[in-house]
């Protein structure tokens, strides 16, 4: 039988109200608001526009009537709002508000925006605002044959995203990580479009709910749209690449300073089932003469998978497990998911009911869905009192001597037919309340942020370490990513390095996947090549899941086991340059690992590159990404490149061939460049040993590799690697620069904070790729005892000195 829900508009055809499109119409006048923006009173609409900073627009649309606001989402530093002093111009057909960079143009007749620099170059052109009858919105922006995409987080598929379309709407996926699939775990609504000899910009849409970028439907222009909520749209301008990530970071903000021990090689398992099991796997470690930093602990080290519990079967002991832990060297990291089982007897559960901490509907009632224990409590991290509560909880782990927490399941996950939280929960918001369908995207980094704010609390001054699964834009202000349930399959390991760089292009510097596979069943040649690449990449752990094969280094026989212990060992090698990139990120908003686009803008060859990445600027990293592979092309951009195994020089703008059985994964080394290693460390508070590494005239804690044929620079940093004190200047900054053509080594002090004695030490410096043995070579300022050879086969010059200060050897 038929009700009259058969003629409901919502499903009627192309010709009902529901097809209808609606625009702002023709602009009426133009309202100046405090702060310099300015209001555009269109027919049917009015749009916002404000330079936030010199080259940043931003850009707000309100439908209908009513004054359009300046307020945003927590992803957004406020305090990064600067005064453009933009001038507001108008003429008969056109207003312009314009800075020192750039000039945004208003046309009247029908509201459209072009924006221009300084020289007057076109940077991007809106071809259309529209919205329809239930107000969702849609912006869109001109693109020709040569643009390309870059950004949008952890998406599947390449580098360049053109041709491509994604939603924004954090999702729990097991299923095997696909092109097809167009919605992980984080959410990151940020694009970057390039076009070649053209400024670059970037545009963020500040909308957590679902939301698209679409590359893919029109040939002359993309669409950037909202489904519910806010149009609220950042304009950045480059006009380099590099610009454009720098003024991203500076708005949602730029990854801190870790503890160094969160950077070292990291083990875990779904899940290690008892204390013993975790003592053995931290044992062989040792043992086997691994370097390793951190374990994990998965859902069942808790009673029930009751969140801030120990299971008193598993772990009757915890505090002596992490005793011995800490005696070894390790750090253990337990998983912490939001749901909250449903139990009256439950401490957690009963204060969060007792002090409204947990996600209500409008009508009263806690929203109560299944995860892990079971049905469950969410907290209501949108509240700050809940967010306190929440992040003081962690007060239990701290006191087990725990300093790192891994978020998961805080998409939110919840085992019902929607996968997560239902639409018309009620986020309280301090007041302001929404809906989690208008904010469901902003749950995992609020999670991630009770969580570190808690555990800095804590923590007495030492810099915590959270992980997390869900996030949206800003999450590096509080969290390192992973990349989720990836699977034991080479074309996962590929779709990684796209993925990281991307997560990097997006201001996400701290990221990475699960080394091996997180599902399904690894095999040793896999795990030796993705831990080969993994050895590279930011955040580098290892992680499988309860039905797979395990994956410790060890478990494939000697071979891999060797494979394994030098790569993660090369890793803690190059601790100071990783850690001085880490320092780069806080500073610039780079990325650690990067395309070799953003180094390389000019060569083509690189726009879609992405089965080989850069290592800051000068190491390039080709991992080997097919079973049974003993050599690939490499690209090498222009340059002099040198092989970092046998030395081999190349010439760059051309593919090489590399040789890579199972013990080698391609690397090369930019000349010019400076690269500092250290001693081989178990662990990063290991003192290790220096005995050898002085070469002539004493033990060295420091080796500087030049790799001559170029001029080249490093900056070198160095603080206690824990706590905070660096913010007040217990740090040392060095650049180092080599000098081809008077062949110079030159070392200058850009800040020393490390307290007595810390300025004088013992160095080893080698100078590759000389062709003939020097003359003479000579130390100036703070370089003394100083002792050299030279090594005609390796044509390397090793010099060991004592060094203190500003100082300078030149090779003669």
């Amino acid at each position: 039988m038929l009700t009259s829900e058969a003629i409901h508009p919502d499903q009627q055809g192309s010709n009902s109200a529901s097809s209808s499109i609606y625009r702002v119409g023709r602009v009426l006048r133009a309202e100046r608001r405090e702060g310099g923006a300015v209001v555009f009173r269109g027919e049917y609409a009015s749009v916002l526009l404000a330079f936030v900073g010199p080259r940043t627009l931003r850009l707000k649309l309100k439908i209908g009537d009513g004054e359009p606001n300046l307020a945003a989402t927590p992803a957004i530093l406020r305090e990064s709002f600067t005064d453009a002093s933009a001038v507001l111009r108008e003429d008969e057909e056109a207003y312009e508000l314009r800075t020192d960079a750039l000039r945004a143009v208003v046309a009247k007749g029908a509201f459209s925006l072009k924006v221009y620099d300084a020289d007057g170059a076109l940077v991007l052109e809106e071809k259309g605002i529209s919205w329809n009858e239930k107000r969702a919105a849609s912006f869109a922006l001109a693109m020709t044959d040569e643009s390309h995409f870059y950004g949008l987080g952890e998406k599947t598929g390449f580098l360049d995203k053109k041709g491509e379309r994604y939603e924004m709407w954090n999702s729990d996926v097991y299923a095997p990580h696909v092109p097809d699939i167009d919605a992980l775990y984080q959410s990151i609504p940020w694009s970057i479009h390039f076009r070649y000899g053209r400024p670059a910009y970037g545009v963020l849409l500040d909308n957590p709910g679902r939301t698209a970028f679409d590359m893919r439907t029109h040939a002359d222009r993309y669409l950037i749209t909202a489904e519910k909520g806010e149009l609220d749209l950042y304009m950045l301008g480059g006009p380099s690449l590099k610009d454009v990530v720098s003024r991203l970071t500076d708005l949602t903000g730029k990854t801190p300073l870790p503890p160094k021990w969160s950077i070292g090689y990291q083990q875990s398992r779904y899940s290690y089932m008892n204390q013993d099991e975790v003592l053995e796997v931290a044992r062989t470690f040792r043992r086997k003469g691994i370097p390793c930093d951190v374990l994990y602990l998965d859902i069942h080290y808790m009673d029930e998978y009751r969140v801030f519990t120990w299971d008193p079967n598993r772990f009757p002991r915890p505090k002596e497990m992490m005793a011995e832990l800490t005696e070894l060297g390790f750090h253990l990291v337990p998983i912490v998911d939001p749901g909250v089982k449903r139990d009256p007897t439950y401490p957690i559960y009963q204060e969060g009911v007792a002090n409204g901490y947990f996600c209500r509907k409008l009508e009263g009632e806690i929203f109560i869905g299944p995860v892990w224990p079971g049905p469950s409590a969410f907290p209501d991290f949108t509240d700050d009192r809940a967010a306190r509560w929440w992040g003081d909880k962690h007060g239990h782990y701290i006191d087990h001597g725990i300093k790192g927490i891994w978020n998961d399941m805080n998409e939110p996950s919840v085992f019902n037919d929607s996968k997560t939280m239902d639409p018309d929960v009620v986020h309280g918001n301090n007041g302001d309340p929404k809906t989690h369908e208008a904010w469901h995207n902003l749950y995992g980094l609020l999670m991630s942020k009770a969580t570190q704010e808690g555990l800095k609390r804590g923590l007495g001054g030492e810099r915590p370490f959270v992980l997390t699964r869900a996030g949206y834009t800003g999450i590096q202000r509080y969290a390192t990513v992973w990349t989720g349930d990836n699977r034991s399959y080479w074309e996962h390991m590929a779709m990684s390095i796209p993925m990281v760089l991307n997560l990097g292009l997006s201001g996400i510097a701290f990221a990475g996947p699960d080394i091996g596979g997180f599902s399904h069943h690894t095999s040793g040649e896999l795990l030796a090549r993705w831990t080969q690449m993994g050895a590279f990449i930011p955040f580098c752990r290892n992680h499988s899941a309860i039905d797979t094969i395990r994956q410790e280094p060890w478990l494939f026989g000697e071979r891999v086991e060797d494979v394994c212990r030098t790569y993660i060992g090369l890793r803690y090698r190059l601790m100071p340059l990783l850690y001085s990139l880490f320092r780069e990120a806080s500073v610039s908003g780079l990325p650690i690992v990067r395309p070799l686009l953003l180094e390389y803008p000019e060569d083509p060859e690189v726009y879609n590159l992405c089965d080989q990445f850069l290592f800051g600027r000068d190491l390039l990293v080709a991992p080997i990404l097919r079973p049974g592979t003993k050599a690939r092309a490499v690209y090498l951009p222009a340059g002099i490149w040198y092989d970092y195994w046998t030395g081999e020089r190349h010439e760059g703008g051309r593919q090489v061939l590399a040789e890579a059985p199972l013990e080698t994964m391609p690397i090369y080394v930019r000349a010019g460049a400076i690269v500092p290693e250290q001693p081989l460390r178990q662990h990063a508070d290991d003192a290790g040993e220096a005995g050898g590494e002085g070469g002539e005239g004493g033990e060295a804690q420091l080796t500087l590799r030049v790799y001559a044929g170029d001029d080249g620079s490093l900056r070198l940093y160095e603080d206690d690697g824990k706590t905070y004190a660096y913010e007040q200047g217990a740090y040392r900054l060095r650049a180092f620069a080599w000098e081809q053509g008077a062949r110079t080594l030159r070392s200058a002090g850009e800040h020393e904070g490390l307290g007595q004695g810390a300025g004088a030490e013992r160095l080893r410096v080698e100078v590759r790729h000389l062709p003939a043995k020097p003359a003479d070579v000579t130390a100036s300022g703070g370089a003394t005892d100083l002792s050299w050879s030279y090594d005609e086969t390796r044509q390397t010059l090793s010099a060991a000195l004592t060094a203190e200060g500003d100082w300078s050897i030149a090779i003669r």
